[in-house]
C-alpha cells in the first residue's frame, strides 16, 4: 500500500503504535539496557514487558483484514494460481528478512566482542541460517537469530493457509452460486479459537493464530455496507464465546481491533480518520523497523555496557538513542531493501554472477 489512494489511515495508526510497542517490549526484556530501564521506571518497564508483546495481535488482525481485501474482497477467491500467489508472498517477506538476518548476525558479532550477555544470539550455523530463510526455524527448533523473527514465519503460514482455503472453496463451488469460502474460513477459526489457541504446544504453527487472522478477514467481509450489520455482531459473539471458554487477553485485543476495523470501514472512518504524516510514516516502515530494531538495540546496549558511566542519565540517553536509531535504521532499510521488488535482487545477483564469471575468464 504505497500509494496515498490505497492507504488506510486508521490501519497506519494501528501499525505505527503496535510496532513501537513491540520495539519497547524488547527494550524492556533484553540486555543491560533492559535492567537500566527497569531501574529508571520500574512500572513502565514492567508493563511493557508484560503487555506490550500483545500488540502482535494488531498485526495478525490487520493481516487477515488486508488479505481478505486483496484476495477475496467479495468473499470469493479473486486470484489465479494459489501456489504462485504464496510464492510471491514468500519472496516479499523473505527478501527483506534475509537482509535483516545478515544485519543481525553482523551486529551480534560486534556486540559479542564488547559484552557478554544472554540477549546476544550465538554465532549462526549454516543450517540455522537456511532454516530461517525457509521460515522453518521455529518448527525445526533452531534458536532465533533475532528477537521476534517467529512472527515472519507465522505471517507466511497464515497467508498461505488463507489463500489455500479460498482456492479450495472455489474448487468445491465450481460453477454453483453457493460460496463456501467464508464458512470454511470461520470453521478453521473456530478450531483455532476453541482448540489450537488453548494449547501452547501449537504456537509455532499458524493454526494457533488463525482465529485472530480470521477475525480480521471476517471484519472486512462483514463491513461491506451491503451486508447487514449483524455480520459484525456474529464476529463479536464468536469472540465473546471464545473468551468465556477461556479468557485470553490476546484474543480480547484481536476481537476489539477487528470490531474497530469493521465499524471503521462501515462508517467511512477507516479511510479518513487520523491521516497524520507521522503515523503514516511509522506505519509504512513498521515491517522494516520490526526487522532491524533488535540488532541496532544490541549495538547500542553493547556500547552502553562497555563505555557508559553508571547512573540513570546515561542509561536514559542510551535508551532514547536506541529507539531513535531503530526508527532511523528502519527508514533506511525500508527504502534500500524492503521497498525494492524481489526481481531487483534477482537481477542484481545475476549481474554480479555474470561479472564474476567474466572476471575469471579474462
Amino acid at each position: 500500500m504505497s500509494s496515498r489512494a490505497s492507504r488506510l489511515p486508521l490501519i497506519d495508526l494501528f501499525k505505527a503504535v503496535a510496532s513501537q510497542l513491540i520495539v519497547l517490549h524488547h527494550f524492556s526484556a533484553y540486555g543491560p539496557l533492559a535492567e537500566a530501564f527497569g531501574d529508571i521506571t520500574p512500572d513502565v518497564a514492567g508493563w511493557l514487558y508484560d503487555y506490550a508483546r500483545m500488540a502482535v495481535q494488531v498485526f495478525l488482525v490487520i493481516g487477515g483484514f488486508l488479505a481478505a481485501r486483496s484476495l477475496a474482497p467479495e468473499g470469493r477467491a479473486a486470484f489465479g494460481e494459489p501456489l504462485h500467489l504464496v510464492w510471491k508472498r514468500y519472496q516479499r517477506l523473505v527478501v527483506p528478512f534475509v537482509g535483516a538476518l545478515l544485519l543481525a548476525m553482523l551486529c551480534a558479532a560486534v556486540a559479542r566482542a564488547w559484552m557478554d550477555d544472554d540477549a546476544i544470539p550465538d554465532k549462526a550455523t549454516l543450517a540455522q541460517f537456511f532454516a530461517h530463510t525457509l521460515l522453518l526455524h521455529n518448527i525445526l527448533d533452531f534458536d532465533a537469530l533475532s528477537a521476534g523473527v517467529w512472527y515472519v514465519a507465522i505471517d507466511f503460514q497464515l497467508f498461505a493457509l488463507f489463500a489455500l482455503v479460498l482456492a479450495f472453496a472455489r474448487a468445491m463451488a465450481g460453477n454453483q452460486p453457493v460460496n463456501p469460502a467464508p464458512f470454511l474460513v470461520f470453521a478453521l477459526a473456530f478450531a483455532s479459537l476453541f482448540h489450537f489457541n488453548l494449547d501452547a504446544a501449537w504456537d509455532n504453527f499458524g493454526l494457533y493464530f488463525f482465529g485472530s487472522y480470521a477475525l480480521g478477514a471476517g471484519a472486512w467481509w462483514a463491513s461491506d455496507r451491503r451486508r447487514p450489520i449483524a455480520w459484525l455482531g456474529a464476529i463479536w459473539a464468536v469472540g465473546i464465546a471464545a473468551l468465556l471458554v477461556d479468557f485470553r487477553l490476546r484474543i480480547a485485543i484481536a476481537v476489539a481491533v477487528a470490531m474497530i476495523l469493521g465499524l471503521g470501514r462501515r462508517s467511512g472512518l477507516l479511510d479518513r480518520w487520523t491521516d497524520f504524516r507521522l503515523t503514516a510514516y511509522l506505519g509504512r516502515i513498521s515491517y522494516s523497523v520490526f526487522l532491524v530494531h533488535f540488532p541496532i538495540y544490541l549495538l547500542v546496549s553493547a556500547l552502553y555496557d562497555r563505555y557508559a558511566p553508571d547512573g540513570d542519565g546515561p542509561a536514559l540517553v542510551a535508551l532514547l538513542a536506541a529507539w531513535a536509531s531503530s526508527i532511523a535504521a528502519g527508514h533506511v532499510f525500508h527504502h534500500l531493501v524492503e521497498a525494492r521488488p524481489p526481481g531487483y535482487w534477482a537481477d542484481l545477483l545475476r549481474r554480479f554472477g555474470l561479472r564474476f564469471i567474466l572476471g575469471n575468464s579474462r
